[in-house]
């Protein structure tokens, strides 16, 4: 288990403010400020995971409850008749992403926006965005970070061209959010609504022959 260094500016300032409520009113006042550097370093978690690597299958890209599954067809990378899986991350779940499958970035976009609540349907049309495009000798696949009430930013440590590996951390939403990922037809599904899943480790769908 890691901190992701995006999170230490929140627990150091978070402990900061304790310490210094501890010096001049005492412990009992400091504890609200104790309890919440304790979240951030429960939030900003980055938990250490095997992924095995498996070309034909797709795994995860974060931890949280499945949403959606459903048929469309995706005008932003794929191009093509699609299936969306649509992912709620609580504030309580590891909010750090990892890639589904392994190939090249070759698409990636930025799309500033409202912050609605992750879980409303129209979030991923109208909340900040963050979208890459992977390939690689199999399929295309799509994967889209959408900001939620809290969340406020999108962190990205990938760029165009970058080469993932299954269940590489790619980037992170900062506090509640969801996680999309668009794939071919040719993916058979494998989870359903309502469903918990693991980033890195949770199975999403199989490629069919």
């Amino acid at each position: 288990m890691t901190i992701v260094k995006d999170g230490y500016p929140f627990i150091l300032g978070s402990l900061a403010v304790a310490l210094a409520v501890w010096y001049w009113a005492g412990i009992v006042w400091c504890i609200p400020f104790l309890v919440l550097t304790a979240y951030f370093a429960y939030f900003f978690r980055n938990p250490n995971r095997e992924t095995e690597q498996d070309g034909s299958i797709i795994y995860s890209p974060a931890d949280g409850t499945v949403m959606a599954v459903e048929d469309f067809y995706d005008e932003e990378y794929l191009n093509e008749d699609a299936v969306k899986v649509t992912i709620f991350l609580s504030v309580f779940n590891v909010h750090v992403n990892r890639s589904p499958v392994s190939g090249e970035i070759k698409y990636q976009r930025y799309t500033c926006g409202q912050f609605v609540p992750a879980y409303e349907k129209n979030a991923s049309f109208e909340n900040e965005r963050h979208a890459i495009g992977v390939q690689n000798d199999n399929m295309r696949v799509l994967i889209i970070q959408v900001a939620g009430l809290l969340a406020r930013r999108i962190v990205s440590w990938v760029t165009v061209g970058h080469k993932l590996s299954q269940g590489e951390c790619y980037g992170m939403i900062k506090f509640g959010s969801s996680t999309e990922l668009v794939l071919p037809k040719n993916v058979e599904i494998l989870v359903k609504k309502g469903d918990a899943v693991t980033g890195g480790k949770s199975i999403i769908g199989r490629v069919m022959d």
